[in-house]
């Protein structure tokens, strides 16, 4: 699965794909019995203000209509998309996505029906007042947000996307069973130590825990999740 950000602050994106997971999966390594293990997914960035040509590089300007705040321009997005896949020749796996408040709500499925049908994701995160209507219109994106709320740029769901959909590529996790949505998911868990002493109180881990019989553990967490 190859990634591509369309994004004023690449930096900041980076900084979380380069590490852990992401980091991992973006490497060639060698595994077991000096295999060549390739890369299981690529994070390019492409940042709108080096396709423009004043000296300001300016990527906003004001609404048509009047309005608050500053739209951001489609010309530079447009010329960025370009460069990331434009060229691409089965167009039929590109996913062009806008991250945007009014947009489809992201979901666990969504991120396996983008892993299961496109090669490439391009990510486009806006940022003051939204993205000119045109880039939508022209690229056939999708709208897509994640949560009833408004955040200050799109970089954030750009992130958590990259991380859901890179989940369901295969290796990046390692094993399947890493893929909580292929097990018993609980929010009772517990490690050492077997007693902890806070503020004077004794927490303990639950009995059916420490004794192991999984059948019992199982039934407990499917009771609490």
């Amino acid at each position: 699965m190859n990634f591509h950000v369309i994004t004023i602050f690449p930096e900041i994106c980076k900084a979380y794909t380069d590490a852990s997971v992401l980091g991992r999966a973006q490497k060639t390594n060698k595994g077991k019995g000096a295999k060549v293990r390739g890369k299981k997914i690529s994070v390019s960035y492409y940042n709108p203000r080096d396709f423009v040509k004043d000296k300001h590089k300016k990527v906003d300007d004001k609404p048509y209509g009047g309005g608050p705040g500053m739209v951001m321009k489609a010309e530079p997005i447009l010329k960025a998309w370009q460069k990331a896949v434009g060229r691409k020749k089965d167009q039929k796996k590109v996913k062009t996505l806008i991250m945007s408040p009014r947009g489809k709500e992201f979901t666990s499925s969504l991120a396996k029906q983008y892993a299961n049908n496109y090669d490439h994701l391009v990510l486009i995160s806006g940022r003051y007042e939204g993205i000119d209507s045109r880039v939508k219109q022209v690229l056939k994106a999708e709208e897509v947000s994640m949560g009833d709320y408004v955040l200050t740029g799109g970089e954030l769901p750009a992130l958590g996307i990259i991380d859901a959909v890179s989940r369901q590529v295969p290796g990046v996790l390692g094993t399947n069973e890493s893929l909580e949505d292929k097990r018993v998911s609980s929010g009772e868990m517990y490690t050492r130590p077997e007693v902890i002493d806070y503020k004077k109180k004794k927490l303990r881990v639950p009995t059916v825990f420490r004794e192991g019989n999984h059948a019992e553990i199982e039934r407990r967490r499917r009771r609490n999740k």
